[in-house]
């Protein structure tokens, strides 16, 4: 037990410093590889709680070709660094750090009142792959395939708009 809680808290403080790096550098290419790394540790978190399919998924479809799409299109605009976005607010300090305060003690109020247990206990069960394929190609095949006619639209929307006219 004590070795799935250092497990979960090292992940869980990596992904934190990682989703830090994406907010907070202002090299939008190295956001990116921050986020890449954050979505691995997502990937660990799902390996935890004994759900490699989800892993696999994580890595294949975000890590992989989503940010791979990103860094494309980051390449193909390239964009840079806006001093503009880093610039002092007129707004005083103290009142970021009074906002930022009440939303994380209403975010901790929150997770202190979630019945987790009863949570982690429904999951336990979980899906096997099979059953998994069997309701996306039986029940929810109409969904699928209207979300893969979506992503081929948009996929040819990229294409001709990043489609240099002569």
């Amino acid at each position: 037990m004590i070795l799935h809680s250092l497990y979960f808290w090292g992940l869980a403080a990596s992904i934190v410093v990682c989703s830090l790096g994406v907010i907070l550098h202002r090299n939008p290419v190295v956001c990116a590889v921050y986020l890449i790394a954050c979505l691995f540790g997502v990937a660990g978190l799902f390996l935890g709680l004994h759900a490699p399919f989800l892993a696999a998924i994580q890595i294949l479809v975000y890590a992989g070709a989503v940010m791979v799409l990103f860094i494309f299109v980051m390449m193909l605009l390239n964009l840079k660094v806006d001093p503009e976005r880093f610039s002092r607010s007129k707004l005083p300090r103290t009142w970021k750090y009074l906002v930022s305060a009440t939303l994380l003690i209403s975010l901790l109020a929150l997770i202190s009142m979630t019945a987790f247990p009863n949570a982690v206990a429904s999951v336990v069960g979980g899906y096997q792959v099979h059953e998994i394929a069997t309701l996306l190609f039986t029940k929810y095949l109409f969904p699928f395939e209207l979300a893969s006619y979506l992503l081929l639209i948009a996929m040819v929307g990229g294409v001709v708009m990043a489609k240099k006219t002569k």
